[in-house]
């Protein structure tokens, strides 16, 4: 059964609302669903920062979706994503965006964040103190497309990589995040350092995407 959804801008274009306030994320999101005006919550003036204190990228994700969903009533697509090293046990996970280094897994206590530059070399300075050959790390990312707070997709998906050994091997200006810093062995190149189409292919938000716009055919708006 098909939903009708009835809201588009001037040009046409359907509108879905995406839980960020990073517009990195919103131009990885828009290069795949070009048929869609993909809006954030700054651009309507919204102040959206609801508490993320779910126990998995699936859950926050969720609570993300909710939040804005309230304030909207529009169709939402949220995600929540990171990255996880192997020989950390999976860390820093949920926790990345708020990793403040080895003393502070899970962030500060004052809620207060170091630069990306810090954030990379603390992370492969941490897998180096382990000793461990292991440096195999994968991004997860879980998406939510929410109609309403009782009806959602998930799609959850993965992108595997390998840490650099020291932050003087950091290459490439694309991407965001963690990306200068996890290398790629099929591609010889690190995530950085392939170009947007090509990551939109093979990421973990890439892949959650397409799998959230299959469902999207179904539905019109």
């Amino acid at each position: 059964m098909k939903i009708q959804l009835t809201r588009t801008n001037t040009m046409g274009k359907k509108k879905l609302y995406l839980a960020t306030g990073n517009k990195h994320k919103r131009e990885e999101i828009q290069q795949i669903l070009q048929d869609y005006e993909i809006r954030i919550p700054s651009d309507d003036g919204i102040d959206f920062d609801p508490v993320e204190d779910g126990k998995s990228f699936y859950e926050n994700s969720l609570i993300k979706a909710r939040a804005l969903w309230n304030l909207v009533h529009e169709p939402v697509i949220a995600d929540d994503s990171g990255i996880c090293v192997d020989a950390l046990g999976g860390e820093p996970g949920i926790y990345t965006s708020r990793y403040a280094g080895p003393d502070f897994m899970h962030g500060k206590a004052d809620g207060s964040k170091i630069s990306q530059e810090q954030q990379n070399s603390f992370l492969i300075q941490q897998l180096n103190d382990t000793k461990s050959e292991k440096r195999s790390c994968h991004y997860t990312c879980a998406m939510v497309l929410l109609l309403n707070p009782d009806r959602f997709f998930v799609a959850q998906e993965t992108f595997e990589g390998q840490l650099i050994h020291s932050i003087e091997e950091a290459a490439g200006n694309g991407g965001f995040g963690y990306d200068p810093i996890v290398y790629l062995p099929d591609y010889k190149k690190t995530v950085a350092q392939i170009s947007s189409e090509e990551k939109n292919r093979i990421s973990h938000r890439g892949k959650a995407l397409k799998t959230i716009a299959k469902i999207l055919e179904n539905l019109e708006f």
